[in-house]
């Protein structure tokens, strides 16, 4: 089990807090981790079985998924991006840090992942907790992230913190969010960029009060 951790003043600021909508608009048709990492992070995926309906948080070009599900939602912030995802049935465009939350029915996915992109949230727990409404009972959250971002709009509790610290942030946000089974956290074996992986089941009795 991961410690908790405390949100102290400061520490969901960021040094660039201009228009996310700005910084995001140009399409970045790249890849944000080495091959050895995407590797990792498409083997974890597959471990915990992410099949069925699936929403694709802070999605872009690419979902880092080995096997296609039954039906993808992609959600993110360009476009231009999501369109060119080839696993998308679907493309929603969304700026979490104005609005948390999600466009979608109670219990409507049978998974949500998220990757490299928890970093960047200014309201994580409230965005934890829409994804608790959204997902189905047993259903999981899967977060994976490595050591890179865009620092200047990345939270600076984040940026202050190891790998380690940064596993129980994420746990932190899905205890919080009060819709999820204890989180489960492992470093995953990569070539290339460090992989770490987060992971919770949603309660089937669902949201606490």
């Amino acid at each position: 089990m991961t410690p908790p951790v405390t949100f102290p003043p400061g520490f969901f600021d960021r040094a660039d807090d201009g228009d996310d909508a700005a910084f995001y608009g140009p399409p970045r048709l790249v890849q944000h981790i080495d091959d050895g990492a995407i590797a990792a992070v498409g083997a974890f995926y597959d471990e915990i079985g992410v099949s069925g309906d699936v929403l694709d948080l802070m999605s872009s070009w690419v979902s880092h998924l080995r096997t296609r599900p039954r039906h993808l939602t992609v959600l993110g912030m360009n476009a231009a991006e999501l369109d060119a995802n080839p696993m998308a049935d679907e493309r929603v465009v969304r700026d979490l840090n104005t609005d948390p939350t999600l466009p979608f029915a109670d219990a409507s996915f049978d998974t949500v992942v998220c990757t490299v992109s928890i970093d960047y949230l200014t309201t994580p727990v409230a965005v934890c907790a829409e994804v608790g409404r959204v997902l189905r009972p047993g259903g999981a959250f899967a977060l994976t992230f490595s050591n890179r971002c865009f620092p200047t709009k990345a939270i600076r509790g984040w940026l202050a913190a190891d790998d380690r610290r940064r596993a129980a942030i994420v746990a932190t946000y899905l205890r919080e969010a009060g819709a999820f089974d204890e989180p489960v956290a492992e470093r995953r074996a990569s070539t290339d960029d460090p992989v770490i992986a987060v992971h919770a089941r949603r309660r089937a009795e669902g949201l606490t009060a």
